[in-house]
């Protein structure tokens, strides 16, 4: 089923639709022309856009904390990936929210990604939890360790838990690591 909150194409649908009504009510009774009635699919079509601009749906915030989390590991932001951690954060490899960010701190210490890009998302929302599986292409500095003794870029593969907050925000939970270059990974291969 379509959520028209989601993306405004149906109700722009809804509105051709009804502009061919309105059309075709003219033609037949000419007699009956009102210049409003052309208004009434503009603004239905207007209304569509104005509505996905005003609401944002828990997918796309889901998707803007996604993507504040790969342009604060890409510019090495520690403030930032604090912020979309949840205190309650843990996983296999890290037990505390502090657990993980010393490790990226450690990790990124030196100047390692040149890009950090999505390339592909799935998301389950089962409020108040969602699951997303993140795919990214890493691409490190020409001058970084792991680019003169590993690899130049990555394709990575990562679950992320989500839980909505009660202000009504997303915060991450828990990240699993699941495939590095398509082969199945964990955080213990992240040094």
């Amino acid at each position: 089923m379509f959520d028209i909150l989601e993306q405004p194409w149906t109700l722009i649908g809804a509105a051709v639709l009804v502009l061919l009504g309105v059309l075709t009510f003219r033609s037949v009774f000419p007699e009956k022309r009102r210049w409003w009635q052309l208004l009434v699919p503009v603004l239905l079509g207007a209304g569509a856009f104005g509505l996905d601009g005003l609401v944002q749906t828990d997918l796309e915030k889901i998707n803007a904390v996604l993507d504040k989390g790969i342009r604060a590991v890409r510019e090495e932001d520690f403030r930032t990936v604090e912020s979309i951690l949840s205190d309650r954060y843990s996983d296999s490899y890290h037990s505390t929210k502090q657990h993980l960010l010393a490790h990226f701190r450690r990790v990124l210490s030196e100047p390692l990604i040149a890009k950090h890009k999505r390339t592909g998302l799935l998301v389950d929302i089962k409020e108040p939890n969602a699951t997303a599986v993140l795919f990214t292409t890493v691409t490190f500095e020409e001058n970084s360790r792991i680019a003169q003794n590993y690899v130049s870029f990555l394709l990575t593969k990562t679950r992320l838990s989500l839980q909505k907050q009660p202000d009504r925000r997303w915060l991450i939970a828990r990240i699993e690591v699941l495939e590095l270059n398509r082969q199945p990974a964990n955080w213990g291969h992240i040094r």
